[in-house]
């Protein structure tokens, strides 16, 4: 691909986590799952010499790290360089500009986390990579076969594995109060069982909670409603099997708690902004070259 070909395919990461140069996951409605990261794009480029993307302020976790010096980030109060000496993190609803046109390995991911970080965390976070964290950086970008193109399952599972790295080094300082044993329970039973027909009041008692303590409980560790959870874990468990699979719809909502194919279009349209069948088009599995 031509530099001026790259440089128009290339969006971008503003109010979609897709730049469209890199190989997509999950939409941004979506909510992370118990392992508390969702996945929405990874990408390596060998050659990126055009990273120039003013007053970026997104929904969205970032992590870069470039093979070689020559781009950087600019905040108000630090403007730190993208070099193999750090990898950098950058929470969702920072402002910031990339300010790049060395031609140079770069590498993202653009992704959720569950916790919120302490307001008193510096940011934006510059972690020094360990020799494992290296090995992981270097195994993903081997895994790209084009631009946006690659071996889906393994871009996956080495990227989260990195972020998982990543997000528990002693560097980053979160909020405290992690959700009560019982809260974790009501959360794990809603996520095993999404497929079937849950009784919201009989998941509350769980935790030892009324119905509106536990709205509010769980509210506050998951941004969102009791009501609406089940919905979106099932939409996320179909957008994987839209991406991963030549099931038809009538199988995936069989799958996933849905009545009928026109059911599971109806929700994804209203969770995703998408409908299953263009989602999978755009997100599908694609063969390598």
């Amino acid at each position: 691909m031509s530099v001026s070909a790259l440089r128009q395919r290339n969006c971008g990461c503003y109010t979609t986590p897709f730049s469209g140069v890199g190989v997509e996951f999950f939409p941004l409605s979506m909510m992370p799952d118990q392992s508390g990261i969702l996945l929405h794009e990874a990408g390596s480029l060998a050659r990126n010499d055009w990273w120039n993307y003013p007053k970026t302020l997104s929904p969205f976790w970032r992590l870069y790290f470039n093979g070689r010096p020559g781009h950087k980030v600019i905040f108000p109060s630090a403007e730190p360089p993208l070099t193999p000496e750090h990898v950098i993190l950058i929470p969702d609803h920072q402002l910031f500009h990339s300010v790049g046109r060395g031609p140079v390995p770069h590498t993202w991911m653009t992704f959720q986390v569950a916790g919120r970080l302490d307001s008193r965390q510096a940011l934006p976070i510059l972690l020094r990579p360990t020799a494992t964290e290296r090995q992981l950086l270097r195994e993903l970008a081997r895994q790209f076969t084009g631009i946006g193109i690659g071996h889906r399952e393994r871009i996956l599972h080495v990227s989260l594995a990195l972020l998982h790295v990543q997000v528990s080094r002693r560097e980053l300082h979160w909020q405290a109060g992690a959700p009560a044993e019982g809260l974790q329970r009501a959360l794990r039973q809603l996520e095993i069982q999404h497929a079937k027909a849950l009784n919201l009041g009989e998941v509350a008692r769980q935790p030892g909670l009324s119905g509106r303590g536990f709205a509010n409980a769980f509210k506050k560790a998951q941004g969102g409603t009791p009501g609406r959870f089940p919905a979106h874990v099932r939409v996320r468990e179909a957008t994987n099997l839209l991406a991963n699979t030549g099931e038809s719809l009538e199988e995936i909502a069989a799958q996933t708690g849905f009545p009928n194919r026109h059911s599971l279009s109806r929700v994804f349209k209203q969770v995703t902004g998408d409908s299953p069948a263009h989602f999978r088009l755009q997100h599908g599995v694609k063969p390598e070259v």
